[in-house]
C-alpha cells in the first residue's frame, strides 16, 4: 500500500477531542464524565481567585450553583464577570463561541485577566462542549442575556441576545439569587446532555461530585458552591461554604480524633518568582496533630489536588524535618532534656516519624505551573520547592517559639513514632531472613494457584478453615488462590507499623500478596491483580471485612486505587422445589422465590429453604456456583472515589473516639447503599 501525503489525516476544530477524548479526560467511564463537571466548574473557581490588576480587589465571583436535571443533564451557575461576549479583534468571531469551540482558547493565557489558574491547558470548557450531545451557553451583563447553541462541539447558530421564549424556567438564576444574593448584573450558565456514544455512562454520581466541591469549598474561603439533585422526587442539596478555609478543612478531617494541640497551626506566605518577579507565589498551610498513627496530608496548586505531590509538598516535608529536628536537638542539649523524661533519640528524627498523627492541608498559587503529566498530579515547578521551604521555615519557627507546649507535644509524638520505625525495620529484618531460610517464603495457609501472571490471578482470603476447605476443593486451581484466615484481626487504626508487620494474623495476607507493607508497599510486585474478601454475611463477617479494609487502606492504599480489591457475596438462603435449586442473596429474593413457586402451583409444604448462617455450610460445588464462578458470582469492588470523605469516615468508625462512631451509625444505619460490580 502506498503511503503518501493523501493518507496524513487532520483533525479540524474539536474533531481530535471526539477521536481521543481519553487524551484531554482521561477516561469514557465514570471519572471523565465526572471531569466534564469539574472542567466547568474549575472555570468559575476561577473567577473566584482572579484579582483586578488595578485594584487588587479579589472575587469576581461568590457564588456557583450545580444542578443535575432529570436525564442527567447538568447546569452549572455563577455570577462571575461572565464570558465575554464581543467579536475578538483577530478571529472576527464572538469571544463566547471562541471559548466554546476551540482548544486553547480563555483568558487564562493572559496575566492581565487571570494571575492564577487550575486550567494549566485551556482546553476545558471547549472539550464539554465537543464530548456533548449538545450544549448551550447564556450569559448575562450589561442588562443582557446572550446566548448560543452547540451540537458536538459545533455552534448551531450564532451568539445572540436572547429573546424571552429562549429562557428556561430556571433562567432567572443567570441574574437572580438561584443561591443566594447574587450581583444582578452579570452572571454565566453552561448546560449541556453528555453524548452516549462516547462516554460508558451519562449517570452522574452525586456524592462523587459532591466530595470534589465541598473541597473546592475548603480551598476558597467563603466561596459558597451548592450541588442540587433534581433527578430525584424530592431533590437532594448540598451548601458548601467554609469561612475558615483550609483551618476547617483540618478541623473536618480530624473530626473524631484526639488532637495535640486544640488549634491548627496556620501559616502564609508569599514570595516572587525567580524568573519573573511579576509573578507571586503563593502559599497557606495549615497542619494539627491528633495521637493516631497514620498521615493524612493533601497538596494542591491553584485547587488543583496534586495527588502525587510534586516540588512545593518536597519544600513542606523538608522546611518540617529540619525545623523539628533542630527543636530536638536544642532539647536534647538542654537541662530538661537530661533528665528522666529526656527525648533521647540514636538517630534524627526521618519525614515519616514527623507525619506520624499529622494532618496537612498544602495550598500553593502558582501563575505557571508545570505539571508532570496530563493528569497534574505532580507539580515540576524548582523553584516552588525552596518558596515553600523558606516560608515554612520561618513561620513555623515564629509559631512554635510562642507555643513550647505544642513543640513539646509534637517532639514526643514523633521520637515515639521513630523508635517505633526503628522496631518495625528490625521485625523486617528478621521476617526476611526468616523467609530466606524458607525457599517458598509463602504462608503454610495459603492454597496457591498455578498461573503466574498476576493480570489473570485471583486471592480469595477466605474466612475460617472449614469454608477454606470448601473454597479450596470447589475453586479453578489454574488462577484462584486460597488463603484462610481465623478469628478476628487487628484494628490497625489503634497500632503502629511494628505491631501489624509482626501480627500473626496479618503476615500471612502481606506474605501472600507479596508486595510488602506500609512504606515498602510496591504494587508492580503484587502477585494477584484480584483481591476477593469472602466472608460470612453476618455481623463477624462484616467485622472481619471491615478490618481488612482498615487494613488494606493504611497500609496498601494503592492496591484500592488500582481497583484490586474485591468483596464476595455469598447467598443467604438456598431455595429447592422440582429438583430445582436457586439462591436468594437477601430476605427480599428469597420472598421473592417463594411467591414464584406458589404462582406456577407449587405446595409451599413441598420447597425446602435453606439459611446458610456461614461459608462453611456450604459444599465445595455450591460455594462455586455462587461465590467463585466468575461467569455467576456477584462481587464488589472496592473504590476510592474520595479520599477525603473515606479518611474522615475511617477515622470516626476505626478510631477510638465512641461519640462520633455512634452519632454516624444512628444517622446512616438505614440508608446504607453498596455499588456492585458483576
Amino acid at each position: 500500500m502506498e503511503y503518501g501525503a493523501g493518507n496524513i489525516t487532520v483533525l479540524k476544530g474539536l474533531e481530535a477531542v471526539r477521536k481521543r477524548p481519553g487524551m484531554y479526560i482521561g477516561t469514557t467511564g465514570p471519572d471523565g464524565l465526572a471531569h466534564l463537571v469539574y472542567e466547568v466548574v474549575d472555570n468559575s473557581v476561577d473567577e473566584a481567585m482572579a484579582v483586578d490588576p488595578e485594584t487588587g480587589d479579589s472575587g469576581f465571583c461568590t457564588e456557583i450553583l450545580i444542578v443535575l436535571e432529570p436525564g442527567d443533564i447538568v447546569r452549572v451557575e455563577d455570577n462571575g464577570r461572565g464570558i465575554p461576549t464581543g467579536i475578538h479583534p483577530e478571529e472576527k468571531v464572538s469571544a463566547l463561541e471562541l471559548v466554546m469551540t476551540r482548544l486553547h482558547a480563555g483568558g487564562k493565557f493572559d496575566k492581565k485577566s487571570y494571575k492564577v489558574s487550575g486550567g494549566l491547558h485551556g482546553v476545558g470548557v471547549s472539550v464539554v462542549n465537543a464530548l456533548s450531545e449538545w450544549c448551550q451557553a447564556y450569559v448575562y451583563h450589561d442588562g443582557k442575556i446572550w446566548t448560543q447553541a452547540y451540537k458536538k462541539g459545533i455552534a448551531t447558530g450564532s451568539v445572540h441576545e436572547a429573546a424571552e421564549n429562549e429562557l428556561p424556567d430556571w433562567a432567572d438564576g443567570i441574574k437572580g439569587p438561584a443561591t443566594g444574593t447574587r450581583n444582578p448584573a452579570r452572571g454565566t450558565v453552561i448546560r449541556w446532555k453528555a453524548d452516549a456514544t462516547i462516554f460508558e455512562t451519562t449517570v452522574y454520581n452525586f456524592d462523587v461530585l459532591s466530595n470534589r466541591l465541598r473541597e473546592l469549598a475548603f480551598l476558597n474561603k467563603g466561596l459558597k458552591i451548592s450541588i442540587r439533585d433534581e433527578r430525584l422526587s424530592t431533590p437532594k442539596v448540598h451548601d458548601f461554604q467554609f469561612e475558615g478555609g483550609i483551618v476547617s478543612f483540618i478541623e473536618y478531617l480530624n473530626q473524631g480524633k484526639t488532637v495535640l494541640h486544640k488549634e491548627p497551626i496556620y501559616i502564609k506566605g508569599s514570595r516572587p518568582s525567580e524568573h519573573d518577579p511579576e509573578n507571586i507565589i503563593e502559599m497557606e498551610l495549615a497542619l494539627q496533630y491528633n495521637d493516631g498513627f497514620n498521615e493524612v496530608m493533601y497538596s494542591f496548586v491553584n485547587d488543583i489536588n496534586t495527588r502525587e505531590g510534586g516540588t512545593h509538598l518536597d519544600g513542606l516535608k523538608t522546611a518540617m524535618s529540619k525545623t523539628l529536628n533542630d527543636y530536638l536537638k536544642k532539647a536534647q542539649e538542654s537541662k530538661n532534656g537530661k533528665g528522666k523524661n529526656a527525648l533521647k533519640l540514636d538517630e534524627s528524627l526521618s519525614v515519616e516519624d514527623i507525619r506520624e498523627g499529622l494532618t496537612a492541608v498544602l495550598s500553593v498559587k502558582v501563575p505557571d505551573p508545570q505539571f508532570e503529566g496530563q493528569t497534574k498530579a505532580k507539580l515540576g515547578n524548582s523553584e516552588v520547592r525552596g518558596i515553600v521551604q523558606s516560608i515554612v521555615n520561618e513561620q513555623l519557627v515564629l509559631f512554635l517559639d510562642s507555643r513550647p507546649d505544642v513543640i513539646t507535644s509534637i517532639l514526643a509524638k514523633s521520637v515515639l513514632a521513630a523508635k517505633a520505625r526503628i522496631a518495625a525495620r528490625q521485625a523486617r529484618d528478621a521476617t526476611r531472613r526468616k523467609n530466606a531460610m524458607d525457599s517458598a517464603g509463602l504462608p503454610g495457609k495459603l492454597a496457591d494457584c498455578s498461573e503466574k501472571d498476576p493480570a489473570v490471578c485471583e486471592l480469595f482470603i477466605v474466612e475460617g478453615d472449614s469454608a477454606g476447605g470448601s473454597a479450596k476443593m470447589g475453586r479453578n486451581r489454574k488462577n484462584q488462590a486460597i488463603l484462610s484466615l481465623w478469628g478476628k484481626m487487628m484494628n490497625v487504626e489503634r497500632q503502629r507499623i511494628e505491631k501489624v508487620i509482626t501480627n500473626e494474623k496479618l503476615q500471612p495476607v502481606i506474605a501472600s500478596i507479596g508486595a510488602g507493607c506500609g512504606e515498602q508497599f510496591n504494587i508492580d510486585k503484587i502477585r494477584y491483580h484480584k483481591i476477593i474478601v469472602m466472608a460470612d454475611a453476618d455481623v463477624d463477617g462484616s467485622h472481619i471485612r471491615t478490618l481488612l479494609l482498615t487494613f488494606f487502606y493504611r497500609y496498601m492504599k494503592p492496591m484500592i486505587e488500582a481497583g484490586y480489591v474485591y468483596l464476595a457475596m455469598p447467598p443467604l438462603f438456598r431455595v429447592s422445589y422440582d429438583r430445582k435449586t436457586f439462591y436468594a442473596y437477601d430476605d427480599a429474593e428469597k420472598d421473592k422465590l417463594m411467591e414464584e413457586a406458589v404462582s406456577i402451583g407449587k405446595d409451599t409444604s413441598k420447597v425446602t429453604v435453606q439459611r446458610y448462617k456461614g461459608l462453611g455450610e456450604m459444599n465445595p460445588d455450591q460455594l462455586w456456583e455462587t461465590t467463585m464462578d466468575p461467569e455467576a458470582r456477584n462481587i464488589i469492588q472496592v473504590h476510592l472515589d474520595d479520599a477525603v470523605e473515606a479518611e474522615r469516615i475511617l477515622s470516626t468508625l476505626m478510631g477510638d473516639e465512641v461519640a462520633p462512631r455512634r452519632e454516624f451509625i444512628e444517622e446512616n444505619a438505614l440508608s446504607v447503599a453498596e455499588r456492585l460490580d458483576v
